[in-house]
Parts: structure tokens; sequence; C-alpha cells
């Protein structure tokens, strides 16, 4: 099998994946360019191997095999295993939410969740959902740390988005916005992604110094004081930086 056999098997995942319920063979064969042949050779290893499953009244949906990745990866990832304990600890001197959260595809996509028991709010971030790189503190503080050409890319892509998300109407605006954070090494934002919490971020790198990820706390309050905001995200980076130094040595 060729490599660009690969290539589509994913994109057969790919489709999957992006859709709300089950597809039917006739739906994926509209959205892939292959042979009818083929998809069924396609769909047939993939069932084989577990990473879908079809039911006749719902046509096809990712499979078992793919819970059985992500328990897997849970207890293999060693930035979700070094962040576990250091999140849980987090929780418990704060009441909020703790996000561990990744890069991923130019979006940011949660891996982790530690709640303090007696936290006011449930994050619906759960493990496994992504949302955009330009809204809330744990996308942002990411946004800032990555390179300077793909920012650029990004912001040449997404021009509204950017000023929607009041980063800047320009990319020396852009620049000047991510440089404060990188400057502070944490980020805050109010009600950005749910109304009536503030989020606190500080970011995650690998040992080549690249940014991975980043870690946050969401509260169920806005209108913080300055001085609570800057004890509660000192000690977020301090969090952070103990999980870079985690899964560099």
């Amino acid at each position: 099998m060729g490599f660009g056999s690969f290539e589509k098997i994913l994109q057969v995942l790919d489709i999957l994946e992006d859709a709300s319920t089950g597809l039917f063979f006739d739906d994926i064969y509209a959205k892939l360019d292959a042979p009818r042949s083929t998809l069924y050779r396609y769909l047939k290893a993939l069932t084989n191997a577990g990473l879908i499953a079809s039911l006749p009244n719902t046509g096809y949906t990712l499979g078992p095999r793919i819970a059985e990745l992500d328990y897997k990866m849970r207890t293999q990832d060693l930035l979700v295993v070094a962040s576990r304990p250091i999140m849980a600890e987090l929780v418990q001197t704060t009441p909020a939410v703790a996000l561990l959260c990744r890069l991923y595809r130019n979006s940011v996509l949660c891996v982790h969740q530690e709640a303090h028991p007696e936290a006011m709010m449930r994050s619906n971030y759960e493990r496994g959902r992504s949302r955009p790189l330009l809204q809330g503190a744990a996308s942002r503080v990411i946004l800032a740390y990555m390179a300077p050409r793909t920012i650029a890319k990004l912001f040449d892509e997404q021009t509204e988005q950017f000023k929607a998300a009041q980063l800047g109407e320009s990319m020396p605006e852009v620049k000047a916005v991510l440089r404060k954070i990188r400057q502070r090494g944490w980020e805050s934002i109010e009600g950005q992604v749910t109304p009536g919490a503030t989020g606190i971020a500080a970011p995650i790198f690998d040992s080549g110094g690249h940014i991975i990820g980043s870690l946050s706390l969401t509260m169920s309050r806005v209108g913080m004081e300055t001085a609570d905001v800057c004890r509660i995200a000192q000690r977020v980076s301090v969090c952070a930086d103990e999980i870079t130094y985690a899964i560099s040595h």
C-alpha cells in the first residue's frame, strides 16, 4: 500500500471525526476522491482494526479501538502523567477547574482536567475537545510562543477572527499583544470563552524549548483584583514550569 493510500485512509477517519452522526457508504464516497472498490477496502481495513464500526441504521462511526487508544494515551503520555498530580495539588489551593491543553493542528486540545471539589462551575472543555487558538487564556498563551511565521500565516487566513479576539488589526499590533503575554509569562482573560469566568494560563515547553501546551485555571468570577490575578498567575506559572521540567528530564 502506497503513501497516497495511507493518506486516503486517514481522510476517512477525518471525515468520520468531523461528522455529528454516523455516515453511510455513499456519504463517505461523496467526500473522498477514491473509487468505490477502493473505499470498500479502506472501510474493511479500518473496521478490522477496530478504528471504525458500523450499524445498519446509523452507518459508520469511530470504533472501539479509539477508546482503547485514549486509555493508553492517558497512561503512557508523559505530559498527562507528569501533569496529573501537579494539577490535583493546584486545584486544592484554589476553587477552580484546571485544564491541561496541547497544541494540535492550529487549534488547542484539552488532554486532561482536574476540578476542586467545591468549584462553582463545571467546564465543558473536557478531554478530547478542541477550540480555536485565538480565544481564551489557555489558547492565547500558546499562540504567543508560536513561530512568527506561523502566526503571520494564521493572521492572513483569519484576520477578522484576530480582530474579534482583540489580538490586533495588523501584524504589528498582533506582535505587540503577544509580546506583552511573553513578557508576563502568563495570560488572563475574562468571559471570552465562558461568561462570568476568568481564565489564567501559563505555557508548557518541550526539552527543546518549543511550545507544546498550556496549564490553566478557570474560576467562576470576574472583576478580580489585579493582585489576586497576579498571585494566582504566579502559582499557575510555577506549576507549568514544574511540568516543563518533568517532561524534559
